[in-house]
Order: structure tokens, then C-alpha cells, then sequence
């Protein structure tokens, strides 16, 4: 098969395997905006999964109904280590931009208060060591500059939403990996959308992040599961994995056999990230159409190099040796408990004290480790005392490579 043309290279072709199976998602989408354009109330989303599974594909291709609706959008990434108001500012100031609003007051007094949100991140600083979000116009005072994000968020999306509704059009925040939210940052989002909700104003927020995402919202504020329409995003059906491949083939005249089909499904689990890795390498490594499933088993080794360095090894070597023994554990006790009988199901998630114990360690001991993890995305807790990868497959790639 030609290299040039394969269309499982990342960001090649106009079917990405991530995409497939997630016609319902973007359906439901459509169905949000459309209620919100007729002033109809509707929730925020949140969209959850573990890593792999095409959250932020889905993110990018809601965005992009939205873009298709004349909504303004904005988007930005949470990092643990960064404050809300600066991404938040620019990813509004995009999105009033996309709004096509005319020129004049209204508009600059907007563009002034997404200003100030944004330079009340350095109170003190000098005028010129104040961070410049781009916009030109001066930033307003007494509005959205209080020091209290919770306060000036609500202030800042109700301004933009008047905006948004004089022209007769909606603005839609997207965030990434949202989890990594600030506690207080957090909070402000919950207040912002209900204070939204409240009044009916054509703004909502659509996050993507870890399985534990609604427990981060819902320990912020009671009433988060009021503001927010959570979808699950999991692994693929066999029949929506089988569509994933043949639908880019197709766009190239190629074909996969069912034989190939049934490797296929059984080497990647069904998890969008390692279609992709596999039929990459398998397009690659194929000699003609169809693609059979000796070829799926020759290219196998060159699609578990490649995930092992780029998916599952720039994860570990972010681990401490420490916190690397606290991983291998876990792969350990899903191991045994997989070998015991038991369903995929009930060996996502491990007892933290079953670890203590695989370790002869006391749980207190293992908590830095544990906490460590939790902050670099490496595992989740999805309930008290319970822990499991954020990655699928993790455990098998431990057991094999360390």
C-alpha cells in the first residue's frame, strides 16, 4: 500500500478513526445549539474517558459545529499549573471576534472587561509587565476586576453572552483536560454556567477530561450535576472499529479483509488512539488490497514499538522510581485478578490497600506516591479508595517492558 497516502496517519484523510462511532455525540450537539439559538434552557457539556479514546477529536469536531453555526468559540487546554484568567481571556476574545458583531461601544466595552479579567492575573504589576491579551481597546474598571474569580467570571460570560445575544448568535468555550482545573477555577465555571442558565444567555461551556471529572465538579459545587450534561466516551463497538478502518480504506480504493477485521479488533481493544497506531503501521507494511490478517500480525510488533515509545513510555518517564513501583503494582494486582476469572469490567480499578499490601508497605507511605500520580495524570480515582489507570492497556505495557 502507498505510504504517501495512508490515510491512518495522524491528521491524514477526512475520517479519522476518532471519530468514528460518535455520530450520536455530535447529533446531541446540533440538538444543544439549536435549543439555545431559540432561547430554550440547556446544560453545558462535559465529556469524559480514559486517555485514547478521542476526546479531544470529539472537542475539536464540536467545535467545529459550532464554527458551521455562526457561533463564536474559543479553546484552551488546562494546565495543573496554570490559573484560568489568561486562556480563558484569549479563548474569548476569539470567540467574540467569530461573533461578526459589529464594530462600536458595545464591542469595545466587552473587549475592555475580557481585558481587565485578564490582567487581574498580575495585580501590581507595572503597565508595562501586564500581560496583553491583544486587545486594544482600555481595559474597564469596576467590572470583572474584582480579585474574586468566582465573581468576575460570572460577570465576564454575562457580558459576553449580551453580546452574543444582540446579534442573534450563541459563544461556546471549549476546554481540555478540565480536570486539571484549579479548585477555585472550578468553582468560578460552576457559578458562571448557573448564573448563565439563570438568565437564558446563549453561552455555554463544553469540557473534555479524565473518568473522575464530574467528582472534581461535583465536589466544587453540589449542584454541578444541574449545570452539565455528562458524556461517557468509551472504547469502540466491534462494528464502529470495523467501520474505522474501512471507511479511510475506502477513500483509497483498499480494502480489509474480515479476517483482518477480527486481528485488528483483538490487537487494539476497540480504542480509537490504537486503531490508528495499527492501522498505520499495518497500511504500511501491506502489500496490496485487502489487507489480510498476516498482515496485521507482521505489522504488530512495529505498532507496539511505536506505542510503547510515543504512548505508554512518555508517560512512564515522567515517573519517579518511587512512583514507578506504585504503578507496577497495580499492574500486578489487575494481572492476578484477570488470571482469577474475573470480568475486564472489575479489574479497571484497584484498592489502594491492596497495593499497601502487594508492597508490604503501609497505605500512608504510599500516599506522596499516589498523590503524585493523581497530579500527572498517570492513574484516577473514581471512587474513595480505589484507583485505576488513565491510560487503556498501561498495565499490560508495564508487565511487558518494565
Amino acid at each position: 500500500m502507498d505510504p504517501i497516502k495512508n490515510p491512518y496517519a495522524p491528521g491524514a484523510g477526512q475520517r479519522p478513526p476518532e471519530l468514528a462511532g460518535r455520530d450520536e455525540q455530535l447529533d446531541r450537539f446540533r440538538v444543544v445549539l439549536e435549543r439555545i439559538a431559540h432561547g430554550r434552557p440547556e446544560r453545558s457539556m462535559v465529556l469524559t474517558g480514559l486517555r485514547g479514546v478521542g476526546k479531544t477529536v470529539l472537542l475539536n469536531a464540536l467545535r467545529g459545529t459550532a464554527v458551521r453555526a455562526r457561533w463564536g468559540t474559543g479553546k484552551y487546554e488546562a494546565r495543573p499549573e496554570q490559573g484560568m484568567r489568561r486562556p480563558m481571556a484569549a479563548a474569548l476574545h476569539v470567540a467574540v471576534r467569530e461573533l461578526g458583531h459589529p464594530q462600536g461601544d458595545e464591542v469595545d466595552h466587552v473587549l475592555g472587561v475580557i481585558k481587565a479579567f485578564a490582567q487581574k492575573d498580575q495585580p501590581g504589576a507595572k503597565l508595562r509587565d501586564r500581560w496583553n491579551p491583544g486587545i486594544d481597546v482600555a481595559a474597564v474598571t469596576g467590572r470583572a476586576d474584582s480579585g474574586d474569580i468566582e465573581i468576575d467570571l460570572v460577570e465576564l460570560l454575562t457580558d459576553v453572552g449580551g453580546l452574543a445575544a444582540d446579534v442573534g448568535k450563541g459563544v461556546a468555550i471549549f476546554i481540555d483536560e478540565m480536570q486539571d482545573l484549579q479548585p477555585d477555577d472550578v468553582s468560578a465555571i460552576c457559578a458562571a454556567c448557573h448564573e448563565l442558565s439563570q438568565s437564558a444567555l446563549p453561552v455555554i461551556v463544553v469540557g473534555a477530561g479524565l473518568p473522575h471529572l464530574p467528582a472534581v465538579l461535583s465536589a466544587s459545587k453540589s449542584y454541578s450535576e444541574r449545570l452539565f450534561r455528562y458524556t461517557r466516551i468509551d472504547r469502540l463497538s466491534r462494528e464502529q472499529a470495523e467501520r474505522a478502518l474501512q471507511l479511510p480504506a475506502e477513500d483509497e480504493d483498499a480494502a480489509w479483509s474480515q479476517e483482518a477485521l477480527t486481528a485488528m479488533y483483538a490487537a487494539t481493544g476497540g480504542y480509537p488512539y490504537f486503531l490508528q497506531a495499527y492501522g498505520k503501521e499495518v497500511w504500511d507494511l501491506a502489500p496490496e488490497s485487502p489487507i489480510g490478517a498476516d498482515d496485521v500480525r507482521v505489522a504488530g510488533p512495529e505498532a507496539e514499538a511505536e506505542l510503547a515509545v510515543g504512548f505508554f513510555g512518555s508517560r512512564y518517564e515522567r515517573a519517579t522510581p518511587g512512583e514507578r513501583e506504585y504503578l507496577r503494582a497495580m499492574a500486578d494486582l489487575a494481572a492476578e485478578r484477570a488470571d482469577a476469572g474475573e470480568e475486564q469490567d472489575e479489574i479497571e480499578s484497584v484498592a489502594t490497600s491492596d497495593i499497601a499490601a502487594h508492597l508490604g508497605r503501609k497505605p500512608q507511605s504510599l500516599s506522596p506516591a499516589r498523590d503524585a500520580l493523581l497530579k500527572k495524570g498517570l492513574i484516577y480515582s473514581g471512587e474513595r479508595g480505589r484507583i485505576a489507570f488513565t491510560v487503556p492497556h498501561f498495565g499490560r505495557y508495564l508487565r511487558e517492558h518494565t
